[in-house]
């Protein structure tokens, strides 16, 4: 079953940014993420929710995706990911559970 994490993101610092992305991209790519949406373009549906920047990367799994996030290597990069931007971020399982259709 996949696992996602899913990331709310304000960039506060473009340059910072693109160097967390640079760093980290390759490190989240041999975990076997992959990204799903990476989008500037956030409609709201409901509710006062105006995120600046969505993101949703997709792991082979739940625990591929834990193992990424609290990897050494990708742990020495959050600093440069909390200085570049604020945001929120969950991690979800991928499959609804068995007779759920919504």
């Amino acid at each position: 079953m996949p696992g996602y994490m899913i990331f709310e993101i304000e960039i506060t610092d473009s340059a910072a940014w693109e160097e967390y992305r640079r760093i980290a991209g390759p490190i989240m790519a041999k975990s076997g993420g992959k990204f799903l949406a990476n989008s500037a373009h956030a409609i709201p549906l409901e509710g006062a929710w105006a995120p600046q920047m969505i993101s949703i990367v997709e792991f082979p799994s739940r625990q591929a995706a834990s193992s990424f996030y609290n990897s050494e290597a990708y742990q020495q990069t959050i600093a440069l990911r909390q200085r570049a931007s604020r945001g929120r971020g969950i991690l979800v399982d991928g499959l609804l559970p068995e007779g759920t259709t919504t």
